[in-house]
């Protein structure tokens, strides 16, 4: 009898507002080149519909490939950071943590060489959030890094409630869809996940001269640099 799975795709994208998600991952891989993110997000499809999904607290998990032909970025959902770390440290043979590393062993089987760059830690804090009757399909994400002066993670969110009431710049632009600001739990920056409708759009945004207010957002006291990405929504997987 064929074992029922309780892992579902879906094509639509995470709610990053959602008040149960007491803990946002987000990591990186690095492939190399378009081809290998392909193979890389087909491998992660085929081992997770598979297989039961490996944690209740485990609320989503979604994969991006990077416009630099070259990344992919991952970002789960958890209820807490607690049972992230039951999920990752239970020390039994029989654990997740067993199952996870099955996991990642087919995934490298199907594409070898991959390399896990970086694994993020991030509470929600708060963002500009789409209209109710906004139904657009985001066309693209943005992720935009801020980083901070050591010392200085007490003033992420003065600086976050700054770029939120200053206007014009891109978080103002009509093409925007929603942003959302993470503080990361190691206290170095924040991370702006952010929906547009179009490259174009964002583009557009860009071109959008720097006034007074928004330098001021830009060389705020303590903020060190941005770095800002571009991603493609791939695969979505949820429990069933």
């Amino acid at each position: 009898m064929t074992r029922r799975t309780d892992t579902r795709r879906t094509d639509t994208h995470p709610d990053l507002t959602r008040p149960d998600v007491g803990a946002a991952l987000f990591s990186t891989w690095h492939m190399g080149t378009p081809e290998r993110q392909k193979q890389a997000v087909e491998a992660i499809a085929h081992t997770w519909e598979r297989r039961p999904w490996p944690a209740d607290d485990l609320l989503g998990y979604h994969v991006y490939t990077g416009h630099d032909g070259e990344t992919l970025m991952h970002h789960s959902q958890w209820a807490s950071e607690s049972a992230y770390e039951a999920f990752m440290l239970h020390p039994t043979a029989a654990s997740p943590r067993a199952h996870r590393q099955e996991r990642n062993d087919e995934i490298d089987t199907a594409v070898p060489g991959i390399e896990r760059v970086a694994l993020d830690r991030y509470r929600y804090y708060r963002g500009e959030e789409r209209a109710a009757c906004d139904q657009r399909v985001p066309g693209l994400i943005v992720t935009v890094r801020i980083d901070f002066e050591p010392g200085a993670a007490e003033r992420r969110r003065d600086w976050i409630d700054l770029l939120l009431r200053t206007a014009p710049g891109p978080v103002a632009h009509r093409g925007l869809i929603s942003a959302h600001f993470h503080l990361s739990t190691d206290g170095t920056h924040v991370l702006n996940y952010a929906e547009w409708d179009t490259s174009q759009a964002y583009d557009k945004a860009l071109t959008v001269p720097v006034d007074e207010e928004w330098e001021r957002v830009r060389t705020y006291p303590g903020v060190r640099g941005f770095t800002g990405r571009r991603y493609d929504h791939a695969l979505g997987l949820v429990p069933q």
